[in-house]
């Protein structure tokens, strides 16, 4: 019962949102990219648009703001972060499929060293590891996703007043 009401009420929350406006999905990507996405620090300057995710919902959402964006999809570059205990084929496969390229146009994957003290709960055939897209030429595009995030901030903050 608990799990029918579970699902109910996913499924009513989903019908909710209905059809995102360009203006809605630009909104939400610059917000998904500042909470999943490389920062630029003062100590260490990134002005690259680099995003990492193991969530192929979150991976879909940012792939279609880049396209609203009009970012080229072949200034696009995806790799696999995974362990290195995992079934690193399957995993490549997994995410080439997912965002439609061929696999053997990925980078090279970057295998997470096994650390046998680690009770790790991301293990078995759904554990894919993580999917890194980069974006070449992004410094540009990189500083407007900074700034938009702060127009964003100093309007959500004068909401407050």
């Amino acid at each position: 019962m608990r799990d029918e009401e579970r699902q109910r009420t996913k499924a009513l929350a989903e019908q909710e949102i209905g059809k995102l406006s360009d203006r809605e999905l630009f909104l939400i990507g610059v917000g998904l990219y500042w909470a999943e996405g490389a920062k630029d620090k003062p100590y260490s300057r990134r002005e690259l648009v680099l995003f990492v995710n193991s969530d192929p919902g979150m991976i879909a959402v940012f792939l279609a703001w880049l396209n609203l964006l009009e970012v080229e999809k072949d200034r696009l570059r995806f790799r696999v972060m995974i362990h290195e205990s995992a079934e690193v084929t399957t995993a490549e496969q997994y995410w080439a499929d997912m965002v439609g390229v061929d696999g053997s146009s990925f980078n090279k994957t970057t295998l997470k060293k096994h650390n046998p003290k680690t009770v790790r709960k991301n293990v078995g055939d759904a554990y894919r590891g993580c999917l890194v897209i980069s974006v070449l030429q992004s410094a540009d595009l990189y500083r407007r996703i900074e700034g938009w995030w702060t127009g964003i901030v100093a309007s959500s903050t004068a909401c407050l007043r």
